[in-house]
């Protein structure tokens, strides 16, 4: 009987590669051969990685994101104090070339303990912590100009979605207008080659801040009443929210409005959406909503819905600074709206969170706030 031919365990995982893999993988492979055409011409291995520092971001005005300058910094073998990080970096470009070779995804945590071992001789740990790999991933990410998602590595789900759209989510279809009380996870990679857009009916996304405020509008059906898609971070959102919120609105043309708390951690949440983070500035163009308008608080509310005192939180000192640096931010500062709001929050010496509008009524602002804001179209810019 002829012996059957077999194939060895490499060749067996290897998955079959989509355009933006193949252009993943090729620059990890590219980044490893400069490392090799380095040192075949006798020169010290480095690699160069784009600065991550405030002085290496900049606001671009006529695009109206915030925008990662040209600077960099060298990353060599040879130097005692960067040889660790040198490792660690092209460690962590192996590990996502196998991902990315096998088809499979892992998590932040996952590629900590896929890389984590003691170096052969020594006692000496590749990774000592999660907070020593982290930095790194990202500095693979800004060297490649590619996603964290693009190299097969994800965070954990922290969003959910429901509403008048149909998703393909890794070949499962999804109506998100019937998926219960819990929503739609919206998972961290929401890329076109794992998420399509089926169809969609809504005119508009209502991105809200927290679950506990979602849950409300989902329990009251506010997306079927008002037609549109809603979403939540659940705080500052993760980069699969904010990357949903940037391809719905550019993709489909949704408008995006935030409902957000009335105190500076709501204004940055606001921001970054809009305008995108300092820290993730080279992912600007895929992750800001330059379109974005802020629904609400408003430091006028107090006032405007008749507030009961005890739903008031008083600013600290870090609130206080914190307002102060949000209003001088450069895309804040000529907006006279925006100064004036941030003014009236420093001048109530308080803070409201979206939840002390249940003082009013537990559906005031399903029913009654936020149908007023889309009626008279009342928004910060």
């Amino acid at each position: 009987m002829a012996k059957k031919k077999t194939t060895t365990a490499k060749t067996a995982r290897m998955a079959k590669l989509n355009a933006r893999d193949k252009k993943t993988l090729n620059s990890l492979v590219g980044m490893a051969d400069d490392v090799e055409r380095f040192a075949s011409r006798g020169r010290a291995p480095h690699i160069e990685i784009p600065s991550r520092s405030l002085s290496n971001v900049k606001y671009n005005k006529s695009r109206k994101i915030i925008e990662m300058g040209s600077s960099k910094n060298k990353r060599e073998l040879f130097n005692l104090s960067q040889a660790r990080t040198y490792m660690q970096t092209l460690l962590v470009g192996s590990g996502c070339k196998q991902l990315i070779e096998q088809g499979k995804t892992t998590s932040i945590r996952g590629l900590y303990y896929l890389l984590k071992h003691t170096i052969e001789g020594t006692r000496e740990e590749t990774f000592v912590d999660q907070g020593d790999c982290d930095p790194v991933i990202e500095d693979v990410e800004v060297a490649l100009n590619a996603l964290r998602e693009e190299l097969h590595v994800y965070a954990s789900n922290r969003g959910a979605m429901v509403g008048n759209i149909v998703v393909n989510d890794n070949g499962d279809e999804i109506d998100c207008s019937r998926m219960g009380s819990g929503g739609y996870a919206i998972p961290s990679i929401v890329e076109e080659e794992v998420m399509q857009f089926v169809s969609c009916k809504a005119d508009f996304v209502l991105h809200v801040e927290k679950d506990t405020v979602w849950r409300r509008f989902n329990e009251d059906k506010f997306w079927q009443t008002h037609n549109c898609i809603l979403t939540h971070g659940n705080g500052q959102p993760p980069r699969g929210v904010r990357r949903l919120l940037n391809r719905l609105n550019n993709e489909l043309n949704l408008p995006v409005l935030c409902l957000l708390d009335n105190d500076p951690w709501g204004y940055y949440i606001y921001s970054v959406i809009k305008q995108g983070s300092i820290n993730l500035a080279y992912e600007s163009k895929r992750m800001a909503i330059p379109g974005a308008r802020f629904i609400g608080l408003r430091s006028i509310d107090y006032e405007r819905c008749d507030l009961n005192p005890s739903v008031t939180i008083k600013l600290t000192d870090n609130d206080i600074k914190r307002a102060n640096q949000i209003a001088n931010y450069p895309w804040f500062e000529p907006k006279k709206r925006w100064q004036k709001e941030i003014k009236k929050l420093l001048s109530n010496g308080f803070k409201l969170e979206v939840e002390a509008l249940i003082s009013k009524d537990i559906s005031y602002v399903t029913e009654e706030y936020v149908p007023a804001r889309l009626a008279d179209q009342d928004f910060l810019d």
